[in-house]
């Protein structure tokens, strides 16, 4: 009976995924007490029953940027930011590191990478690409099973009053494959809570084990599904929560071993559950959609929104609702967290969502432009108090969102501009050109999807080069690879199993704060101690734990203490080497140490053995350290100046640093102006100047949360916290009466700083560009590095204005302004690869594209008089006839072309081929056929003949051609010409 009714569900489950609606809702309340009200009343009784009846602690949601984790574009889970949890590496001294029981309802983006619900929005009734994940954790076996079940009834049954018999769960069945059980734990929870027999169904892995990804925890999970049909008819099962219990760990070989400690996970999507207490046919009829899709009829003056899916919804506008319902959701969380509309990852899927909320909005509701961005504050009204960072940036994202939908609407009307040109240049069974689709794609110039360059053509009867546009993004895939920033080797790793080991142990974390211990000596110079520690575990390459290691082997040493500095916020790893005590000749190089978990991870290669209980000796790479201390102080200071100079809403988005250069990345509303570069420059070159003291102090993290204007980044910081203040000490800083930290740099960091500001030298912004839409990235340069950046600035310079001064003199030659044409473009190249002020750069950039264009026109001027001259002498040679072939002197192939053009001009019954000699039997040629002439006697096939017998190359068209060959006999190429054409004529 059992196994029946597994199957059975089983295709109701499959049919339900399938069904575009939800029907047969009732709209009756599920208890005597009347359902919450509101979404927001659903979302508030989640939070308020884990925190209050269950001791949860609530935490809030994660930005929808994954921090720190590039398997993922977007936060697509709940669990997403308790990852360092479950794997091991959460650092102990962490507010997360403390984490026992918490709940929260989490932001999540289902759009591009493994989870795609992109293109199945607005086809049914369910999907969405934003929604919220509502969630309850218990880390470290807080509590397991029984208690993860109990309150999930609870809630679900007692709180929001859902009848019981509407309810079924399922549970893992076991996977003999896996050499896995039937999780009978489960079943029997669930038996003894009251759930009916029959409504305890088991499933395989595919349906009731989670897992994070190939690798990595995992466990058994069972889910708990609504009934839509109730008792009116045979089940028909929608999931309601998930809860996962993580037990296991998928290791690199496929295999499953137990995890040190167990956790527990449960996602209930929040539109899904308000859609059944709301007792709606669909989550776009609850209370989270409506105030849009009302927006949307009343901006667009379209019928009313009916809920039809498939042919029912004629002309597709229902449809047009839940897309531009949907996606405005999505663009307003997501430029809330800092992600725009860009050109790669996450910001180019954001720019696909914005533009097919576009394409629906214009193209099935004729929405007026500006339509988008006038649904943003119904956004902000409806998921603002839950989220308050986006009433923070609602100006933000109407801009952008506008200023998006804006360009897209021009490149769409630019784009079917093109598509006519092309059109009219084909022959019926031509197909469309790729390189043409290509130019036109998000990929290309206009950013256009490319299904709605298809949709166009197909509209116009054309077919697409599939072929071709499948070797265009083949091309393009393997140039971004080519461009992309080589990825960084991970190093040893402490997995799971080995942080594990050593919590079991009872090993405290590394000891790192001797990494602080350095001084300023009189001299100005800094003096670094060592650091005596002991080797207490050693790791193979493969991450073994092993008691020795022998000569030539690559290792990892875990230290009770260490002066390393571990690669974190944005700082290169410490380099050096290490002794055994006793034996300070032999050196053993350090080339990186990680941070895993708490634990000090040092790489090293051993040039003779070395054991657990070794005593050693740490010496960091001091000019290596100096480096980073001073690029790191820069890093501050140019925040800091950015902030003086943008704004005090500008925010960092991110950075990274070694001795070499700093890279920052800040949200922008627009490009930084070269003044604005300028001014940022002056502001740090003044912080610098005055030699301010740095000053850094661990405090209480409670101490630092309201403090106006202090600088943190969207990470977990450790507590108690390091706090790193320039020109004013800690206390003062963190005082809120002094407000301190809105006149200087004021910033939370764990890294390595100078102790002066005077020690950075000077910063040159060097480099900037454009991540994405709202996000500049920076590269700076400091100390001799700057001061070299501005000589080579300033000697550019002044090579263009010696070129401006040549131009200014005038030519009236054509070889001498060609030549300072050229030397415009080398300068050009010089000034875009040049290491050297950005802001300058661009000026120089400015100056020299109008020089160009100014060199340019007279070139064409002193080619056109020229041409003149030339074309009255041949003029005054030949008489009037059907053919002119000659030679003319001139060193230019323009010139040349001009010479052609113009004869024909005058003489338009005339074909006309000239030959220029050049040095080293080299030839131009150039030619056109009189009007009427063609087909039969063509310019290209013409200037083809004489052109391969001089063992040369020819290009064009019908009328016009031109081509270049090598001959020592002119008069040969002559004889051929005169021939070729006669026979034609």
């Amino acid at each position: 009976m059992a196994a029946s009714m597994a199957a059975a569900a089983r295709r109701l489950r499959r049919a339900f995924r399938r069904s575009p609606l939800w029907g047969g809702l009732s709209r009756r309340p599920f208890s005597s007490e009347p359902p919450p009200a509101s979404a927001t009343a659903v979302r508030d009784a989640f939070l308020s029953f884990f925190r209050d009846r269950h001791g949860h602690r609530l935490v809030p949601s994660a930005s929808v940027r994954p921090r720190g984790d590039p398997s993922l574009l977007f936060v697509n889970a709940g669990m997403n930011q308790f990852k360092p949890i479950f794997l091991g590496t959460v650092d102990p001294r962490s507010e997360m590191a403390g984490f026992r029981r918490v709940a929260n309802s989490q932001k999540c983006v289902r759009a591009g990478g493994r989870h795609n619900d992109l293109e199945d929005v607005g086809r049914d009734l369910s999907h969405h690409t934003f929604f919220e994940m509502l969630g309850n954790w218990a880390f470290g076996g807080e509590y397991f099973k029984e208690e993860a079940c109990r309150m999930a009834w609870e809630l679900l049954t007692q709180v929001y009053g859902i009848p019981e018999d509407r309810l079924w769960v399922s549970y893992f069945g076991g996977d003999p494959k896996a050499g896995l059980d039937p999780d009978l734990e489960s079943r029997d929870i669930w038996l003894s809570l009251g759930v009916c027999a029959s409504h305890v169904l088991s499933f395989g892995p595919q349906e009731n084990f989670w897992e994070m990804g190939n690798t990595g925890p995992c466990g058994p999970c069972t889910e708990i599904h609504y009934d839509l049909a109730g008792r009116g008819g045979a089940p028909q099962l929608v999931e309601l929560w998930n809860l996962v219990f993580i037990q296991h760990n998928r290791e690199a070989d496929g295999n499953l071993q137990p995890l040190p400690q167990r956790h527990v996970d449960t996602g209930m999507g929040l539109e899904r559950l308000v859609a059944v207490l709301q007792g709606t046919r669909s989550t776009y009829d609850t209370d989270l959609f409506s105030p849009l899709l009302d927006a949307i009829q009343q901006g667009c003056g379209v019928p009313p929104y009916l809920g039809r899916v498939g042919a029912a919804d004629e002309g597709r506008t229902d449809m047009a609702y839940r897309v531009v319902a949907d996606h405005i959701r999505t663009l307003s969380v997501c430029i809330a967290d800092g992600v725009c509309p860009g050109m790669s990852g996450a910001p180019l899927v954001l720019r696909r969502i914005l533009r097919r909320a576009v394409r629906f909005s214009t193209e099935v509701l004729r929405a007026p432009p500006g339509f988008l961005g006038s649904l943003v504050p119904v956004v902000v009204e409806t998921l603002g108090d839950a989220y308050p960072e986006l009433r923070k940036h609602s100006a933000q994202i109407v801009n952008l969102v506008s200023e998006d939908e804006a360009a897209f609407l021009a490149s769409l009307q630019r784009g079917r501009h093109i598509i006519d040109q092309t059109l009219r240049r084909l022959g019926p069974s031509d197909l469309f050109p790729a390189e043409v689709a290509w130019s036109l794609s998000l990929s290309g110039n206009l950013g256009l999807p490319l299904d709605l360059v298809e949709l166009m053509l197909e509209e116009k009867g054309v077919r697409l080069d599939s072929a071709g546009l499948a070797r265009l993004a083949q091309e393009e895939a393997q140039h971004r690879l080519r461009q992309a920033e080589p990825a960084q080797e991970r190093g040893l790793q402490l997995n799971v199993h080995a942080l594990g080991e050593l919590q079991r142990r009872g090993v405290p974390p590394t000891d790192d704060s001797p990494k602080y211990n350095y001084s300023l000596r009189p001299s100005g110079g800094y003096e670094f101690g060592t650091c005596e520690a002991q080797v207490l575990q050693l790791y193979t390459e493969d991450g073994t734990a092993v008691a020795s290691v022998g000569k030539g082997q690559r290792c990892g040493l875990l230290l009770d203490k260490t002066n390393f500095y571990a690669e974190q916020g944005g700082q290169a790893s410490d380099r050096g080497y290490l002794v055994r005590v006793g034996q300070e000749d032999v050196l053993f190089p350090v080339p990186r140490a990680q941070v895993c978990g708490g634990f000090i991870l040092h790489e090293a290669v051993a040039p003779e053995g070395l054991k657990v209980g070794d005593q050693v000796q740490l010496h960091v790479d001091e000019a290596w350290r100096l480096g980073c201390m001073e690029k790191h102080t820069a890093t501050h200071l140019l925040n800091w100046a950015l902030r003086q100079t943008l704004g005090p809403g500008t925010e960092q988005r991110g950075s990274h640093l070694n001795p070499e250069r700093l890279r920052f990345d800040v949200a922008t509303q627009a490009p930084l102006t070269p003044e604005q570069l300028r001014a940022v420059e002056g502001t740090v070159q003044e912080a610098v100047g005055q030699d301010e003291a740095v000053y850094m102090e661990e405090v209480a993290l409670a101490r630092t949360a309201h403090v106006p204007g202090l600088r943190f980044l969207d990470e977990v910081y450790p507590d108690p916290v390091r706090v790193v203040s320039v020109g004013v000490p800690v206390a003062e800083a963190l005082d809120l009466a002094s407000q301190a930290a809105l006149q200087t740099s004021v910033e939370l960091c764990c890294g390595t700083h100078l102790l002066r500001t005077g020690a950075v030298g000077d910063l040159v912004i060097v480099g900037e560009r454009q991540l994405s839409r709202g996000t500049t990235r920076l590269l700076a340069v400091t100390g001799e590095q700057a001061q070299q950046a501005r000589e080579v600035g300033q000697a550019l310079a002044q090579e263009v204005g010696a070129a401006a001064e040549r131009l200014s003199r005038g030519s009236q030659d054509v070889v001498e302004a060609q030549r300072l044409s050229k030397d415009m473009g080398r300068l050009t190249d010089a000034v875009d690869t040049a290491v050297m002020p950005q802001w300058q750069r661009r000026e120089l950039q400015a100056t020299l594209k109008v020089l160009q264009r100014r060199a340019n026109t007279a070139i064409r001027k002193l080619e056109t008089g020229q041409a003149a001259q030339k074309t009255q002498e041949l003029l005054r040679r030949h008489s009037e006839g059907p053919l002119i072939v000659d030679t003319v002197s001139t060193e230019s192939l323009s010139v040349l072309v001009k010479v052609v053009r113009q004869l024909c001009e005058r003489a338009p019954r005339t074909s006309v081929l000239l030959l220029s000699p050049q040095p080293l039997g080299h030839v131009l040629c150039a030619c056109q056929v009189a009007q009427g002439t063609t087909p039969a006697f063509t310019a290209e096939a013409w200037a083809l003949a004489v052109c391969s017998h001089m063992g040369g190359k020819a290009w064009g068209s019908q009328v016009v051609a031109q081509g270049t060959g090598t001959t020592a006999d002119l008069e040969a190429a002559l004889r051929t010409a005169r021939a070729y054409a006669l026979n034609q004529l």
